[in-house]
């Protein structure tokens, strides 16, 4: 027995040392790894937070002996999904404001106003996503009601796109906004002399530059509720596009404290101090925040007519929308952003708005790049424009879901011959041969998978119309997965270390009870993630 004891001590040590050569095993799986030839696999193997093998479990468990194994029972896994342009900030706060989404009529928000000022009796009574196109009669509102339940407490209720709203008089009193008065890039809209209280674009800012600044306290709750409800939908990393940079250090705390484990791809608004802060710093690069991109707004939407068309709105004639800067501005950012070597994402909704910027982004890139600069939504493109995303390597960073939503009425703004050449994103996916796709939330549901499902049917969440919206643009199950992993990650810079399971990247993934690529079509939206693991760690499990 003595002579066997080293021999003993030797194979436990050997034991030992074996199992500490991986963290996590996940086995039994469908894993589409999304890699470049888009293979499936059974089994990977997770270290320091890091994919280090991927294949056949049989040959992986011969290798490696894993602190956890996580049985997935035939499940599929996913890269973790990546959403290309969000307001992830936005969504949280607007998660402690009042919702005005759906809602029917005029009537019913304002009993909805209504009681939640009930039940907060204090300061501004703010709400977010009304619209008046699921209304009868689609018209914009009145605030006359407003001021007779609120003549002295300031109200003021944003539109879904966030490019509209409806302040009560107390409210424009405290702005000092006046009937007649001119904005540059933004309408305060009268009706016989009279203030409406409808605001658009850039008239929005003298309301909300007065509303009291959030406490630190609310935008570090705000941050940890909208991550809460990403994980549940399998987000991993997220697009906020047009943050201040005071924002960056607040971020970039909490993920270090372990608070904040959502990776975020920011992008600084169009403002000067935003710029002399990133040219000072540089890129701000940690594993949870990437911060080298600007976003600009050329027009506004097409839903409260502030997209900038080339020719008048169908439905309002004399009326082409508007510029929400002179273009001479865009030149200027556009030369001094590329000169610093960062990268212009510019929100872009009518044909004219989305020709000014392409043209503006050709002058300075000159032909084949690899610069990545973004138009966000691109969502109607002239046809005789549409070949200048390939010509100058131009990314249209859509989200599906806005064709869905927007169906309904988007004829009556644009006509049917211009709408032909709107929600384009098979024809815009063809110029690059890739595409990142996002959701625009809070504007949209925050689901990838109604994303998923837009992009691949066409179809709203009634499952109409029964043929799709316009399905010649529909993409394949692959492009779409491809848009919210791979390209995501393109479009950000960070493919060579998230958007799809391959050794050497992050271990961003997600199991779900059904198979996306093999679901009937009509189920995608009802797809649930079971489990949503960062670093190998797992941050949501669906009870």
């Amino acid at each position: 027995m003595k002579k066997l004891w080293p021999l003993l001590l030797l194979f436990a040590a050997a034991c030992k040392q074996k199992e500490y050569n991986a963290d996590l095993l996940v086995k039994n799986a469908v894993v589409y790894t999304v890699d470049s030839a888009f293979t499936t696999a059974n089994a990977f193997v997770v270290a320091a937070g890091k994919i280090v093998a991927v294949g056949d479990l049989a040959t992986l468990q011969d290798k490696y002996l894993a602190r956890e194994v996580v049985d997935a029972k035939g499940k599929s896994v996913y890269p973790g999904f990546i959403d290309a342009h969000a307001h992830f900030l936005e969504y949280g706060l607007g998660l402690v404001q009042l919702d005005l989404k759906g809602l029917k009529s005029w009537n019913e928000l304002i009993d909805t106003v209504k009681a939640y000022a009930e039940r907060t009796p204090d300061g501004w009574i703010i709400g977010n996503g009304w619209d008046q196109n699921l209304w009868t009669g689609k018209q914009f509102p009145d605030k006359a009601k407003l001021d007779s339940l609120f003549p002295v407490r300031p109200v003021i209720l944003h539109r879904v796109d966030g490019h509209a709203v409806i302040a009560n008089q107390a409210a424009l009193n405290i702005a000092g906004i006046k009937p007649g008065q001119i904005v540059n890039g933004g309408q305060v809209e009268t009706v016989n002399g009279k203030l409406t209280g409808i605001l658009v674009d850039n008239a929005v800012g003298l309301v909300t530059r007065k509303i009291p600044d959030p406490t630190d306290q609310l935008i570090q709750n705000a941050l940890l509720s909208a991550q809460s409800n990403c994980f549940a939908v399998g987000l991993t990393t997220v697009d906020d596009c047009g943050l201040p940079y005071t924002m960056v250090s607040t971020i970039a705390e909490l993920q270090h404290k372990g608070a904040l484990k959502m990776r975020l791809y920011v992008m600084l608004a169009d403002r000067q101090e935003n710029y002399d802060y990133l040219f000072k710093r540089g890129v701000f690069k940690t594993p949870g925040l990437d911060v080298r991109a600007f976003k600009v707004y050329a027009d506004g939407a097409l839903g409260s007519r502030g997209a900038c068309l080339l020719k008048p709105y169908n439905d309002k004639k004399n009326w082409n929308g508007f510029l929400l800067s002179s273009q001479k501005h865009f030149e200027e950012v556009a030369k001094m952003i590329a000169e610093k070597g960062f990268q212009m994402c510019t929100h872009a909704i009518g044909d004219s708005a989305n020709r000014v910027i392409l043209k503006t982004y050709a002058s300075v890139l000159k032909g084949k790049n690899d610069r990545r600069w973004r138009i966000e939504h691109s969502q109607v493109v002239s046809p005789d424009d549409i070949n200048k995303f390939g010509q100058y390597n131009i990314i249209p960073s859509v989200q599906p879901t806005h064709a869905t939503s927007d169906m309904e009425w988007a004829g009556q703004r644009l006509g049917s011959q211009r709408l032909k050449s709107a929600y384009a994103y098979k024809q815009l996916l063809q110029q690059n041969g890739w595409m990142p796709l996002g959701t625009d939330f809070p504007v949209e549901n925050i689901s990838p998978f109604y994303t998923f499902y837009a992009a691949v049917v066409r179809k709203n969440l009634k499952g109409l119309p029964a043929n799709g919206f316009q399905p010649e643009n529909a993409l394949s199950r692959d492009e779409a997965l491809k848009g919210m992993t791979i390209w995501a990650a393109k479009a950000n810079f960070e493919e060579k270390e998230k958007g799809s399971i391959e050794v050497g990247k992050y271990a961003d993934f997600i199991i779900t009870d059904q198979d996306l690529m093999k679901v009937n079509a009509s189920a995608l939206p009802k797809v649930n993630v079971l489990k949503t693991y960062i670093n190998g760690e797992k941050v949501y499990e669906r009870k």
